[in-house]
């Protein structure tokens, strides 16, 4: 995740990204910023299991309903294993985008379908990524060009 991230605020400029770690992130934060990028990592099998999730994405959650993103640009990343979980790839960007747009957020930088090889997602609908997935475990060769696309798309709406 970090190596991910460290990727995207490379390109966008050291100097125009504050990276908030959501292991100390509240509603809170979401008030000093009007455009935010989300970075996920996958969830992992307790999820699957329907087991409550004690990762830092699964207690922090909850605050993204607490937020309000009305007038917000908001977009996400998210790390997944196309192989092993090729039947819920990246499904968490889909359950994230979810509670965003209850909250009101407008996304941006939804990735089309092409070029990524899996049987089933949450993150899709009418063929496009609901963020940028990635696979650092199977296609880390491809993660350099989708990051550098992903970037490109947002700068047609992000301020950087």
């Amino acid at each position: 995740m970090n190596r991910v991230a460290d990727m995207i605020c490379a390109l966008i400029g050291t100097d125009k990204v504050e990276m908030v770690p959501v292991k100390s992130a509240t509603a809170a934060d979401f008030e000093r910023f009007d455009q935010i990028i989300f970075g996920i990592s996958t969830v992992g099998k307790e999820t699957w299991d329907g087991k409550p999730a004690k990762t830092d994405w699964g207690i922090f959650l909850p605050e993204v309903s607490k937020g309000n993103f009305a007038g917000k640009k908001v977009a996400i990343f998210g790390l997944g294993d196309h192989i092993t979980y090729a039947a819920s790839f990246v499904d968490f960007i889909g359950l994230l985008a979810g509670e965003l747009k209850k909250a009101d957020a407008t996304l941006y930088g939804q990735v089309p379908v092409e070029g990524y090889e899996f049987e089933e997602s949450e993150a899709v609908a009418d063929g496009l990524f609901a963020g940028l997935p990635i696979d650092e475990d199977f296609e880390p060769e491809k993660t350099p060009e989708r990051i550098k696309n992903w970037i490109a798309l947002l700068q047609r709406d992000f301020d950087f």
